[in-house]
């Protein structure tokens, strides 16, 4: 992925920190309908504020609903959306299998449904991981693509496209799409763009990671700054700890 899968939605982090001031008032401006009054603006943006939490991480996150912004998530929604019957369809009977990664996705979802939550977890991530990291360009003759779980399985991929498909493979084992969230996140000891799978259980964020096959707290990850995060349902924009303001 390298840095390139920042431009779908904060187009500034790849060239320059995001300063936390500025990037509230840049993602506040994504979530207003236009034209509104100064007085409007003033209310959703002291309203968002309000909405702030710790977030993956250790950053203060802000949630919008709005996945526009987004071109290549809501692309991956779309196509999911019409390629999971037939994968739920082999799962649930192996005569349904009609292609070679129906029939892995059913080995990866049959074999997780006799473990525990966690279990689940520590499976889908080792399962996937197996998957041999390709580049998009090498794929796709383009920079940045992101991959639903029936075109990774297909040709396998980068970062985000193993954290889609262990979304999608968690959320066929029972995950609700409030429980995970893909992370995009920039690596500040490779200096990299890099995208993971957060998973909320039992009052942790646990980690997926196709760099590691051992599932861990996010509070362990301390040279990872999170930037965005989407699920089905909502996107966050993350300030990391430490990150200068306007007024610093």
């Amino acid at each position: 992925m390298q840095n390139a899968v920042f431009r779908q939605a904060w187009p500034k982090t790849r060239r320059q920190p995001v300063f936390a001031g500025a990037a509230l008032l840049a993602f506040c401006a994504l979530l207003l309908p236009a034209p509104l009054s100064a007085q409007n603006n003033l209310a959703t943006l002291a309203q968002t504020a309000k909405s702030a939490r710790i977030g993956p991480f250790g950053g203060v996150e802000f949630r919008s609903a709005a996945l526009d912004a987004l071109p290549q998530w809501n692309r991956i929604l779309a196509r999911a959306a019409a390629e999971m019957p037939a994968f739920d369809a082999c799962v649930s009977e192996r005569a349904l299998c009609k292609t070679s990664s129906q029939t892995v996705w059913r080995e990866a979802v049959d074999a997780g449904r006799k473990l525990s939550k966690l279990e689940r977890l520590d499976h889908v991530n080792r399962f996937f991981n197996r998957f041999p990291y390709r580049d998009d360009p090498e794929i796709y003759g383009v920079t940045e693509y992101w991959a639903t779980p029936q075109e990774f399985l297909a040709k396998s991929g980068d970062c985000e496209d193993y954290a889609i498909v262990k979304y999608y493979a968690l959320r066929a084992l029972g995950f609700r799409a409030e429980e995970l969230r893909v992370v995009v996140i920039r690596d500040r000891i490779r200096n990299i763009g890099h995208a993971v799978l957060a998973a909320y259980v039992e009052g942790d964020i646990l980690i997926l990671d196709n760099l590691s096959n051992v599932v861990l707290s996010h509070s362990l990850y301390e040279h990872y700054s999170p930037q965005y995060s989407v699920n089905e349902s909502a996107r966050w924009l993350h300030v990391s700890p430490g990150t200068k303001t306007a007024a610093d």
